[in-house]
This record gives structure tokens, sequence and C-alpha cells, in this order.
């Protein structure tokens, strides 16, 4: 097998591959033999076709078979041979391909790039700590109540938390403007929902006031006309409700799948879905901020297109699941990939990173924490010791969960030598994900 190597571009790599006939012909002859065993045609035997019938009848279509069989192994062979990594599938042209010749090809694609790592002590990481409090957990069971208010109407001026039902008009130089209007529209006062200081007009009026509140759009506002413009609003107040909270009892209690134990049984297990909440947000951001930092450190690595390619199909199929749930015709492919282009790049960059912290420290994915990984992620369940059983014999799934375990030792690898700064932050923040870079 004769081969010869081109640097057409970065990492695009040509290489030509010449394949001798007496391998191409000795694969073709094997390939009929065995043919010729379990073909059958009319006025034959099985096994009894003759060989120049099954040659004639089936050759090209096997030849065509072994060639291709052949470009493939042998571009292993040549890369193997060469000591080239790709980065993905080659793009193969045949230019010489003639029964009883050698056979030469052309395969195009692009090589892994060698990765020379920075000094990780020079990294800096913020690291945020937090740990669930009393409080955490009673502005939890708050928030759980008011997933179960009922609301009443209540003879007293607006407050914050009150949902009330007004008539508005918005009004610009003198103008109304488009979707400015409403009747009737109900609105919780303090959610934020509406532009800065309209809410807050609100507050203190009473059923049948009508008040005229002075607002200016933010320079943000996904209407440009609308940004940055001084209006009015007329406002009439028709209804102020307030949020009544259910009894912290058992039928509360019962919603949620505990039949027994009362309050302090219920606050405990509020507290450990939190702490579980919170160790997966925790791990999540240092993550996150350690991949950015390695980012932001060998943001020059040249990448190759078939890894951002790889990383664009990846995200695509993932959006395309969110948005599409109910809807299985939803085509990914849709999505245009200047979308994802940005992210994949920054992914496909990390993900050489972190190949090269794994090799170069000869990582190997800890099987104790796999375990581990995939009890907690059981635990969630009723029956979790199936889940552990059907992890363990679902290939796909098992190989996901050791890549992330991998993705931790290096994190913890990353955070042994740089330089971390631990951050108390609140539960409310800590379980919020950080922008994304």
């Amino acid at each position: 097998m004769q081969v010869s190597i081109e640097t057409t571009s970065g990492l695009e790599r040509k290489l030509t591959v010449g394949v001798p006939a007496e391998r191409i012909e000795s694969a073709v002859k094997e390939r009929l033999e065995q043919a010729s065993k379990n073909v059958r045609l009319d006025g034959f035997r099985k096994g009894k076709v003759p060989m120049q019938v099954v040659k004639q009848r089936f050759g090209a279509g096997i030849r065509q078979e072994v060639v291709g069989e052949l470009m493939g192994k042998t571009f292993s062979e040549a890369v193997n041979q060469e000591k080239l990594q790709p980065a993905g599938q080659p793009a193969i042209e045949s230019i010489k391909d003639e029964p009883g010749q050698d056979l030469e090809y052309v395969a195009t694609f692009e090589v892994m790039p060698e990765v020379a790592l920075g000094d990780l002590s020079q990294l800096s990481i913020t690291k945020p700590v937090c740990d669930v409090s009393e409080g955490d957990v009673t502005a939890m069971l708050d928030a759980l109540r008011k997933q179960s208010a009922t609301w009443e109407e209540v003879d007293r001026p607006a407050a914050m938390g009150d949902e009330v039902a007004i008539d508005y008009v918005g009004t610009k130089d003198g103008e109304e403007f488009e979707g400015g209007k409403a009747e009737d529209f109900l609105l919780e006062l303090g959610t934020g929902k509406a532009i800065p200081g309209f809410e807050d007009g609100i507050v203190g009026m009473s059923v049948g006031d009508e008040k005229i509140i002075p607002l200016t759009f933010p320079e943000d506002y996904h209407a440009e006309e609308l940004r940055g413009a001084a209006v009015e609003f007329k406002i009439k107040l028709h209804s102020v409700t307030e949020a009544v909270l259910p009894e912290l009892n058992d039928d509360f209690f019962a919603q949620y799948g505990m039949q027994q134990g009362g309050e302090e049984k219920f606050r405990e297990v509020v507290r450990q879905n939190m702490e579980r909440d919170l160790k997966n947000a925790l791990r999540s951001k240092v993550t996150g901020r350690v991949m950015s930092a390695l980012f932001d450190m060998h943001k020059d690595l040249e990448v190759p297109q078939a890894l951002v390619a790889k990383e664009i199909t990846s995200m695509k199929y993932q959006m395309a699941q969110s948005m599409g749930q109910g809807n299985n015709n939803f085509d990914p492919n849709m999505l245009p990939d200047n979308l994802f282009m940005d992210q994949a790049k920054r992914r496909a960059n990390t993900a050489l990173i972190v190949r090269e912290i794994v090799m170069a420290n000869k990582m190997k994915v800890d099987p104790a924490r796999v375990r581990s990984r995939i009890e907690e992620i059981a635990s969630t369940y009723e029956q979790s010791e199936e889940v552990v059983k059907h992890y363990f014999s679902d290939q796909q799934l098992l190989q996901s969960v050791e890549g992330n375990v991998l993705q931790d030792q290096v994190v913890e690898q990353v955070l042994a030598v740089a330089a971390v700064t631990e951050e108390p932050v609140s539960y409310q923040d800590a379980v919020q994900p950080d922008a994304q870079g």
C-alpha cells in the first residue's frame, strides 16, 4: 500500500492511498466463492451455480462492495501508519478504480490539533459556597404554599403581592401606541412582569381609582419604537385580591405524596430536595467557571470544523427536543447553524483542552464515583434499584454518566492547582445558573 500526505490548510490533510490490485482481486474472489455456496438461481441447485455465472451476475456488485470496504480499512491503516488523528470522517474520492488495476483514492480530512496546555496554576476561579438554612426551607415552603393559594377580593388599597384587575391605555406624545391598551387585565404586583415603575404606580390605588403614571421604557425594550420613550399610562383599578395561603396540614402535605409525619417530616423532605438541587447547581456553576477559564486561556487554539459541526448538531437536537415537545415532526435541521456557532466553538475548544488534561495526567474514570452518581440520580425515583440497573445495562446512559464523572475529575484537577476564591452566596443565587459566556 502506497501512501502520500499533503497539508492543504491549517488542520486539513489530503491523503492519497494506492491499494495493489492483487489485494482487491483476492478479496473479490473470496467473496464470490462465499456467494457461490449460498446463491440460488433458477436451473441450478444451491451451491452448484458455476463460478462464471456467479461472477457474471454478481461480480460488479461484489467488487463495488469490496472496494468500499477496502477504502475504509486502508484509510484506517494509512492514518495509523502516518500517526495521524482524524478529527472526523474523511471525504473520500476515488480517482482510479478499474478491474485488474491498482486502486487509488484521495481522502480529505481534518486532524486533531496539538494542544499546548497553559500554566493552569495561573487560573483564578471563584467558587460559590452555600448551605441550606432554616430560612431557605421556610421560604421554599412559602413558595409551595403560594402555588396552591386561592385569591380573595379585599376592600383596601392595592399592595405588593396583590393581584389587581385594571384597564390601561398608554400614550406617547399624546397618541396611543400599539400594544399599549387592555381591559380587565390581571396583574400580580411585585412580579416585575411590567416595565419598571408600572407596578409601583398601582400600589396604593383603591377600587374605582383612576391615575396617570408617567414612565420611560427601557433602552433594551423589544419594540424598537418604544426604546427609551417617555410615555403615560392611564390606569383604572377594578378589583384587588390577595393570596390566601393554605395551612401546613396533612391535606397540604398529601398533595406532595406525604401521608404521614406532619410538618417536621415535610420540612426534612423539602430540605433534602433543596440540598440535592443545591449540590447539583454548585457543581454546575463551578464546572462552567472552570471551563470558561480554560477557554479564555486557550482561546487561540485552532479547532477542527468537524468538531464544531458535531457540537452544532448536538445543540440543534437538544433545542429541537425542548421546542418540539409533543411534536415529533419538528426537524432539528430547520434551525440555522449560526444560531449555535459561537457556543459550539467554545464547546469544541474546551473538549479538546479537557481531553489533553486527561491524557497529560493519565486520568481514568473512577468506577466508584460513577456508581455514586447513578445512585444519586436514581434516588429521585421510587424504584431506585431498577433505575440503577437500567443505567448499568444501557451503554449510552452509562457512557454519559462516565463522561460527566471524568469531567468532574478534570475540574478537581484544575481546582487543585488554580487560585481558588470561595464566595458565600444565597440559596437563590446559588441555584440560578451563571450567564453563559
